[in-house]
């Protein structure tokens, strides 16, 4: 498994740590592209959510919280 690069901002990086413990997966969004990364869903077809993470947002705190929203909205999240 390669280890993701930290997000420059502290509230999101924390979003996206609590995305990945609900088993959504983070994928680089590589040099062509205006995202700083993209999140998945457990759900891994074209049913399942994703989402943009921007890396310079206007709002990061707002952007933060858009990434909670989804993961707690997704009803494809894996219950241990």
């Amino acid at each position: 498994m390669v280890k993701r690069i930290r997000h420059p901002n502290k509230e999101i990086e924390e979003a996206i740590l609590y995305a990945e413990s609900n088993q959504w997966i983070f994928k680089d969004s590589g040099k062509s592209s205006h995202a700083w990364g993209r999140l998945f869903c457990p759900l891994h077809t074209r049913e399942g959510h994703q989402m943009s993470v921007w890396s310079t947002p206007r709002n990061a705190f707002i952007h933060a919280q858009q990434i909670r929203r989804l993961v707690d909205k997704c009803k494809h999240n894996i219950e241990e």
